[in-house]
């Protein structure tokens, strides 16, 4: 069985296929940050346009150049939402043309939950239920995942999600877009305890996060000392460490609550390795096992869409249809199939 998947959720262009004995066959992803880069952030109507030009032209690519047989493709997953509504609409039309003119199902995929079960497609060990932590530009969120399709959201962001602010404090740094990975490499330099910064919600009893206050602190905190290198480099650290330790105490919190030991941390900002061997270091001492997906997965991919649309394939747990479907607030918490 093989699934064709297609992801077009934000700015990202990406092709992959998933075959059920092979694992990952193919996995390509065009980007646009050249595009955008200069304006410091996503421009939609810039993206939009370069969907145009590229979604058609890399299947038919990675069909072409890979030598696939159309016959041995058995669906095709897209990413139907949550994101851009224009981005979306070009990849769930593309993907819908070609799953009808083939006459395969097309089964429209909820990114945020491609990126929650994007470990199980490296290690099928990993069962449900367990807590998930997803981590990105758009979506800070903190997850009861019951079964497949069939999820809890304990906690929300209440305004910015942790890619954004990273992509703030690194533009006030000038570090250049996207951020998150550049304002990581800044922070080594720096040393943690030289700036006392505050912890929004640490005493709240809920899960929601908040990072408007500590964007606005580390902002000022920028502009006081631009002419003082050293310090900016602390300021970095500072703020980095400060918010993977929130993100650690709210999931630690979460796990205890629902009594589990298994936890996932999936989304871009889960490609940071300091992000990783904190959660691990609270983790492994209460005997909690922690699952990350691969940094060539992290960020937004085809291969998360087209396994996830194999595990769905699979259960049939999915509407046969080719009709073209999207929501750009798609809720994990409303997941139909």
């Amino acid at each position: 069985m093989r699934i064709l998947g297609v992801e077009t959720s934000f700015d990202d262009t990406g092709v992959a296929i998933y075959d059920d004995q092979s694992g990952l066959l193919i996995n390509k992803l065009l980007h646009q940050n050249n595009i955008h880069s200069k304006y410091g952030g996503v421009v939609p109507e810039l993206a939009f346009r370069q969907y145009i030009y590229q979604v058609a032209p890399l299947i038919r690519d990675v069909i072409k150049k890979y030598n696939i047989c159309l016959d041995s493709i058995n669906g095709i997953a897209y990413t139907a939402g949550p994101g851009l509504s224009g981005s979306l609409l070009i990849g769930a039309a593309v993907s819908c043309a070609f799953a009808y003119s083939c006459n395969i199902p097309a089964i429209p995929i909820n990114h945020m939950e491609a990126h929650l079960l994007s470990p199980m497609m490296e290690n099928n060990s990993i069962q449900f239920p367990f807590i998930g932590l997803l981590v990105s530009g758009k979506h800070t969120q903190l997850i009861n995942a019951h079964k497949l399709g069939q999820y809890e959201i304990l906690g929300n962001t209440l305004d910015d999600a942790v890619g954004e602010v990273f992509d703030k404090v690194a533009q006030a740094l000038h570090l250049g877009y996207p951020g998150g990975a550049l304002l990581s490499q800044f922070a080594q330099k720096g040393e943690l305890g030289k700036f006392v910064f505050p912890f929004p919600m640490k005493n709240n009893s809920g899960f929601n996060f908040s990072f408007s206050g500590l964007k606005t602190f580390t902002l000022k905190l920028i502009q006081q000392n631009l002419h003082n290198i050293q310090n900016l480099h602390n300021i970095a650290c500072q703020f980095e460490y400060t918010v993977f330790d929130i993100l650690r105490h709210k999931t630690y919190y979460a796990v205890q609550k629902a009594g589990y030991n298994r936890v996932i941390v999936a989304g871009g900002v889960s490609a940071n390795l300091r992000l990783i061997h904190l959660l691990k270091s609270t983790f492994q001492d209460n005997n909690i096992v922690l699952y990350s997906p691969s940094v060539n997965i992290c960020t937004d991919n085809a291969a998360m869409i087209a396994y996830l649309g194999f595990l769905y394939f699979q259960s049939e747990s999915f509407t046969q249809n080719t009709d073209i479907f999207i929501n750009p607030r798609w809720s994990m918490a409303s997941i139909k199939k």
